[in-house]
């Protein structure tokens, strides 16, 4: 097995910034334990987190490869798992891992693990990867690491890995993908975890600025109770999706976020495909959070502001649990188109930062920056 001078094995976590970063800190607490005890004979392993954007300006897994063995040769380190956010590709397929036991390295994608369990998920992936690149195990311990164990931490009946081509001037020796359907839902859902969608609700402080006001202004409004009590149970969910359609179709036309390959090849038109899904799916899901917010605060701002007998003499109907209801779900939508007309005093900077994470937002404003030269 790879062992340091002192008779340790240093193992890297090396991630990118934010989320993987700090899923790594995480792992890093039982990680030497865990490894140890699978390992056996009172072997030790030393853990280390380097958070380092080593996916910047490129999203090809040969050169991040390379790039990592690089960065394992200029430290003293035995073993170097490589963590990013980033969904990559390989010979059309959406990367697992790359492994190369010559070298000691493995490049892990994240999205691949899906949106549930991620924590444990990577943490089974990285203890797998870091005892199949260790060596062979010693004999009494948990037996030899096959190839077979290691997709252990990738497969379920949702997710189909299988090994992936590897080209023979490649630093990889070993790759898994994921393939189809149900492994372009589990990297999608991935993508969608990663950009943390509910991070949208406080990022456009404007939009929901423009919302609430336009909220505490419609509950006060005698048409709109009317209008609130006349329209039926289907109408007052058509006009939920409509408002939530209008809400993220201009958040993402205004600040530009649909992404457009300059490219013609297959694999291009993949990936933009999967990057606007995951676009919809981010913003779709934010916007949702702010509609429910929005029905809470309207229902609340309700309770203390309508009066009963007025709104029963106006609308000739009583002010009971059900009217109120009624009312705040339709002033939601109201207020709905009222944020997304103020989501347009947003910067496209500040959406963007609400909708992606980090790494994708340096991916797309490195792609911006390609297509402009």
């Amino acid at each position: 097995m790879r062992v340091s001078s002192q008779g340790v094995t240093v193992v890297a976590l090396l991630a990118d910034p934010d989320a993987p970063t700090e899923i790594a800190q995480r792992m890093a607490r039982i990680l030497p334990a865990r490894l140890a005890d699978k390992w056996g004979q009172g072997r030790r392993f030393d853990v280390v987190v380097v958070s380092e954007p080593f996916t910047a300006g490129t999203e090809d897994p040969p050169t991040l490869m390379r790039r990592i063995m690089d960065r394992g040769r200029a430290e003293s380190w035995d073993i170097v798992v490589a963590l990013t956010d980033l969904p990559l590709h390989s010979h059309g397929r959406k990367l697992v891992v790359d492994l190369s036991h010559e070298h000691g390295l493995a490049l892990l994608s994240l999205p691949p693990l899906g949106g549930l369990r991620l924590q444990t998920r990577a943490r089974r992936a990285v203890e797998e990867a870091v005892l199949s690149l260790a060596g062979p195990r010693a004999p009494g311990a948990e037996g030899p690491l096959q190839t077979e164990q290691l997709l252990g931490p990738f497969v379920s009946r949702f997710a189909p890995v299988r090994p992936g081509q590897v080209g023979a001037e490649e630093t990889a020796d070993l790759r898994y993908v994921v393939s189809g359907p149900r492994g372009y839902l589990r990297v999608l859902v991935g993508i969608v975890r990663a950009n943390r969608p509910w991070r949208l609700v406080p990022g456009l402080s404007k939009a929901l600025a423009a919302a609430l006001a336009t909220g505490a202004v419609a509950t006060v409004n005698s048409t709109i109770w009317m209008l609130a009590e006349s329209l039926s149970a289907p109408r007052l969910v058509i006009a939920t999706i409509g408002s939530v359609a209008l809400m993220i179709g201009w958040l993402i036309v205004d600040a530009q976020l649909w992404h457009r390959s300059a490219e013609v090849s297959r694999e291009a038109r993949q990936r933009a495909r999967l990057y606007n899904a995951s676009t919809v799916m981010t913003v779709g899901i934010g916007v949702l959070v702010c509609y429910v917010g929005l029905i809470v605060i309207n229902l609340v701002w309700a309770l203390f502001i309508v009066n009963g007998h007025v709104f029963a003499s106006t609308t000739g109907t009583p002010l009971h649990a059900a009217e109120y209801w009624t009312l705040s779900w339709f002033v939601a939508s109201v207020a709905t188109v009222g944020g997304a007309l103020g989501s347009g005093l947003e910067s496209d900077e500040a959406i963007r930062a609400a909708a992606y994470s980090k790494r994708e937002q340096e991916r797309r404003h490195m792609l911006q920056d390609g297509h402009g030269d």
